[in-house]
């Protein structure tokens, strides 16, 4: 795939600029999201992506637009994973809902600019190392397992890492928030950092490590550093929006987690059938290819992908639905002679 200088250019100044629209916006009316707001986003957001994917097609071929969909749908299901931690932190520290949208733009922008640089560096990697693949598919592997073993999706409390009490130890942080300002006045006159700073710092970290969770799972899908990035950026695009769309809906994709291991385990199997049909590594049949590793099609991965990703959903609100009539039934109900008496005045 040759993307010229002027096609990266042309394609940093566009999501720029949407980028900057999407910021003042944001700036010029804090607020929490209509339902019809939100939803004519996400259309918008999900819509540039299936254009974008099409118009690489037009220009390099289906097989990079198979790449770049199959790269986008992994990424926008991973970044929903990443949502489930943000409800979390939200949560854990009272960020007040009309500030929220702020919280969510300002990780969405340390995501990107954390994932860029691993992209740059992983690029690098897997064009000059073929033996990078093995501890790709091996960590993605090892992270299908560890999803797996957690069952059902449900957010845990987030405990304060150490650079949060670290943040806590060394600045001097008011108890309560003063709108989305990061610093305010305190009562003795004194500035102080707000509770914004904390909740800012939660979502770097929580950034980092889904960065690091997240790429080896596209670079098995795609080896092309333009799509890698764009995939990346399109499924970051529109996060904030469905944050507010989505809801409570988050907490009933219970099986997420038996999705998305699915899916990161057989991209990292993927990956270590292609590293021994291109190895190099001497202790491995003595440095030659090994012929009978299969080639996985970019139309069976994305198959894969949205097979499993459509089933966890659909299995996901069959169980909730099922959990909430089940509730209903053995809720415990009130006789109608006690209701009778306690309506009395």
């Amino acid at each position: 795939m040759n993307v010229s200088t002027w096609a990266w250019a042309g394609t940093l100044v566009a999501l720029g600029l949407l980028l900057l629209a999407d910021l003042a916006i944001i700036g010029r009316r804090p607020h929490e999201p209509s339902l019809r707001e939100s939803t004519l986003w996400v259309v918008f957001y999900v819509s540039l992506a299936a254009l974008f994917g099409v118009l690489v097609g037009l220009y390099w071929g289906g097989t990079f637009a198979g790449q770049f969909y199959a790269g986008w749908l992994t990424e926008y299901s991973l970044s929903m994973d990443n949502l489930f931690v943000f409800v979390v932190i939200m949560s854990r520290f009272g960020v007040p809902r009309a500030y929220q949208q702020k919280v969510l733009f300002t990780g969405i922008m340390l995501a990107l600019l954390m994932r860029g640089a691993f992209i740059a560096a992983g690029a690098a990697l897997v064009n000059r190392f073929v033996w990078v693949f093995y501890i790709f598919g091996a960590f993605l592997i090892y992270t299908a397992w560890n999803l797996a073993r957690q069952g059902e999706h449900e957010p845990e409390e987030v405990g304060e890492n150490l650079l949060i009490r670290l943040s806590r130890r060394v600045l001097p942080v008011s108890r309560t928030f003063d709108g989305a300002r990061m610093t305010t006045v305190g009562p003795t006159g004194r500035r102080l950092f707000t509770p914004m700073l904390i909740v800012m710092i939660a979502i770097g970290t929580t950034d980092l490590i889904f960065a690091l969770d997240s790429l080896p799972a596209i670079f098995g899908l795609t080896k092309e550093a333009y799509l890698v990035f764009t995939a990346n950026v399109f499924a970051l695009m529109g996060l904030r929006q469905l944050y507010f769309l989505l809801g409570g809906l988050l907490t009933r994709l219970v099986y997420l987690n038996f999705g998305l291991s699915v899916v990161l385990g057989f991209i990292g199997v993927k990956l270590v059938l292609e590293a021994l049909a291109d190895n190099n590594l001497p202790f491995i049949n003595g440095g030659e290819h090994i012929e009978w590793a299969p080639h996985v099609p970019i139309w069976l991965s994305l198959s894969v992908i949205i097979g499993t990703l459509a089933i966890a959903t659909v299995v996901s609100m069959l169980k909730t639905a099922r959990d909430r009539r089940l509730a209903a039934a053995v809720a415990p109900t009130v006789p109608a002679r006690q209701r009778a008496r306690s309506t009395k005045p």
